[in-house]
């Protein structure tokens, strides 16, 4: 009469029906108040009318005193359902679901008006695994209701083992498992949960992605090479799921097709060169880490650079190698096959490791590197001139005996009149300029002889104009 919404009204009587033990007339009552939702797979657990409902359920089956008797009723009642139950996929649950109304009441509820996740959640709650994965199948579940209803709860109590087993047994392939298994390691991922993330991978046998997680864990938080020394294990690891992928790959190319479409694939020639790479990462570990013990290593950078990053960090691993030996020969051949290996741009490295050395003012050991350079069959003919150039562009307070030395070690003439005159040493630049071939002689002897003007250099100014 008063227009009022009669749902409240219903769910208080079907409670007190429930309150009552009357079930079958709670049913009809909750029947006119509760309506299925909209959309099943909505991450939330339904109505909240529903939820009471549940939890009062729930609530009111408490676990009976065990007596003497009834241990041995339970072992019977145990060895009986062993005995009967295969691994076929009915949906038939643990114990007490089994056997008491109450639960068979929420059941009954929870799939007349509740949501997939509050009935995943119902069979997790009561440990019933295998029928929440089942139910997850068998109603095409997104893979959002998997993380939140099975995945999470798994490892949160320590459960992670046994629904691997049980996924494992549902389908031994995994291929049905195949998006759940992708979306919870994005999810680990996403959380930083990697020690979890690499004991999935391991169980999906997605050996590529295994390693790649391996390669966080070497490098992650490394603040030196020592540490890092330490971590060696990581780069044995990585080579073991790389090779174990690549007879993977070997076995199965015989077969038509490989079926695991959820691990991550990879070329035999791009698995090989990522096996390479640890090799020679190991390789530099080992050298960084002896010299970082023995003392002789000198740069301090705030980032660690490894093999495993971009470049531009590649490079920077060889020019750390060179720089951190005894001496420039000691780490030039590793940073010599970092630079092949990996197409770098060598000279680029050879400049930043010869600023490097006039930093730290050892002048004769950039004449080493230019002997290495030189003799490593490989540099370009004007790669150690340019080296030399590169480093007087920068620095222009280098002792006159050091930068004397270097100029001379120039191979061509042009080059040490360059170096001349951006050191403004115009003596020596006219000095060289002279033995050259007649026509380019007066061009190189006015070019002294304007600088010798705008640096107020009569002497040279003098000498060029009587030349010319």
């Amino acid at each position: 009469k008063s227009g009022l919404d009669p749902g409240g009204a219903w769910h208080a009587w079907g409670m007190a029906c429930l309150k009552a033990g009357n079930l079958t007339s709670a049913r009809e009552k909750f029947n006119r108040c509760l309506k299925p939702p909209m959309d099943l797979n909505q991450l939330n657990h339904g109505s909240r009318l529903v939820q009471d409902v549940i939890q009062y359920l729930e609530s009111t089956v408490k676990p009976a005193l065990i007596t003497d008797d009834d241990y041995f009723a339970t072992l019977r009642e145990l060895e009986a359902t062993l005995r009967t139950r295969s691994l076929s996929l009915e949906m038939m649950c643990e114990g007490k679901i089994q056997h008491n109304s109450y639960y068979q009441e929420c059941l009954f509820y929870l799939h007349s008006y509740g949501t997939n996740l509050a009935i995943i959640s119902f069979y997790m709650r009561h440990d019933c695994m295998r029928e929440a994965l089942l139910h997850l199948l068998n109603k095409e579940s997104p893979s959002e209701v998997f993380i939140e209803g099975i995945f999470i709860p798994s490892y949160e109590s320590g459960k992670l083992h046994m629904l691997e087993n049980l996924l494992e047994t549902i389908d031994p392939g995994l291929e049905s498992w195949g998006v759940y298994l992708i979306a919870a390691c994005k999810y680990l991922q996403r959380k930083n949960y990697y020690h979890i993330l690499y004991e999935l991978q391991q169980f999906m046998k997605d050996h590529v992605h295994a390693a790649m997680t391996c390669i966080r864990f070497f490098t992650h938080g490394a603040k030196s090479y020592t540490e890092l020394g330490g971590k060696q294990t990581w780069l044995l690891k990585i080579k073991d799921h790389l090779k174990v992928y690549l007879q993977e790959v070997s076995r199965s190319s015989g077969r038509k097709k490989m079926t695991f479409t959820f691990r991550k694939k990879m070329s035999a020639t791009d698995v090989s060169r990522h096996i390479n790479t640890v090799d020679l990462q190991m390789e530099v570990t080992k050298f960084l880490h002896q010299c970082e013990s023995s003392g002789t290593s000198q740069m301090t950078d705030s980032s660690l650079p490894t093999l495993f990053g971009n470049n531009n960090m590649k490079m920077d691993v060889a020019g750390k190698v060179i720089l951190e030996g005894k001496n420039i020969e000691e780490g030039f051949g590793i940073a010599f096959r970092v630079l092949q290996d990996f197409q770098l741009e060598a000279t680029e490295v050879y400049s930043k490791v010869a600023k490097q050395l006039v930093k730290q003012q050892k002048y004769s050991e950039i004449r080493q590197l230019l002997k290495c350079v030189n003799e490593s069959g490989v540099a370009a003919k004007n790669d150690g001139d340019n080296i030399i150039l590169n480093c007087l562009n920068e620095f222009k307070d280098i002792p006159a005996e050091d930068l004397d030395n270097l100029i001379q070690d120039m191979d061509s003439d042009e080059n040490k009149i360059q170096a001349y005159m951006m050191c403004n040493k115009l003596r020596s630049a006219y000095l060289v300029s002279v033995r050259q071939e007649k026509a380019r002689a007066m061009q190189l002897v006015q070019h002294v002889q304007q600088l010798a003007e705008s640096s107020s250099d009569h002497v040279i100014k003098a000498i060029c104009a009587q030349w010319l």
